[in-house]
C-alpha cells in the first residue's frame, strides 16, 4: 500500500474513534441532571449523579487525547497536500 491511503485510513480511524467517544460521552451525560436537591430523601439520585460524573470524568482525558491526535493528523494531511502542490508548481 502506498503512503496516501495509509495516511487517510489513519485519519479516518482517529476521526471515527473521536466521534464514537463523543457519542458515548453524550449517552452517559444525557441522564445527568442540571440541578440536584441535596436532601436526605434524594441520596439515591445523588449517588446516581456521582457515578455519571465519575464516568464522564474518566472519559474526558481519553477524549482530549483523541482530539489532539485528530488535530495533529489533520494538520499532517493538510501539510502533505500543501507540500505536494508546492512541489508540483516548481
Amino acid at each position: 500500500m502506498t503512503f496516501v491511503p495509509v495516511m487517510w485510513i489513519i485519519w479516518c480511524v482517529l476521526v471515527g474513534a473521536t466521534a464514537l467517544i463523543y457519542v458515548y460521552r453524550g449517552r452517559l451525560s444525557r441522564d445527568e441532571a442540571d440541578q440536584i436537591f441535596l436532601d436526605d430523601s434524594f441520596s439515591q439520585e445523588q449517588a446516581e449523579q456521582a457515578v455519571i460524573v465519575n464516568k464522564v470524568g474518566k472519559i474526558q482525558p481519553i477524549l482530549t487525547t483523541f482530539k489532539v491526535l485528530t488535530l495533529a493528523a489533520t494538520i499532517f494531511v493538510i501539510g502533505y497536500y500543501i507540500l505536494d502542490i508546492v512541489n508540483r508548481l516548481k
